[in-house]
């Protein structure tokens, strides 16, 4: 009886070509506000802020998510332009 740790997989190699894929609504959100929760709580710890992170996305109306979610929909469309070459 072969063990878990005998059975080891080998993943293929990622091709470094690969585009980047298509940032999430929610990810443009972080980046553009993961500065200023940072000011506003400085002793955070990266788990922290995500988490604050979280909860301010969480509050916001589908309005206030519109222009995240239109950067999130560009991106997409730009990953699957880059993936059809």
């Amino acid at each position: 009886k072969q063990t878990a740790t005998s059975e080891k997989k080998t993943r293929q190699k990622k091709d470094p070509n690969t585009p980047k894929r298509g940032l999430s609504a929610y990810m443009f959100f972080s980046q553009s506000n993961r500065e200023q929760i940072k000011a506003e709580n400085p002793d955070a710890t990266f788990g922290q802020l995500g988490k604050l992170l979280g909860a301010k996305w969480k509050e916001l109306s589908d309005a206030e998510k519109k222009p995240y979610q239109d950067k999130a929909d560009a991106d997409k469309k730009r990953y699957e332009a880059e993936m059809a070459e």
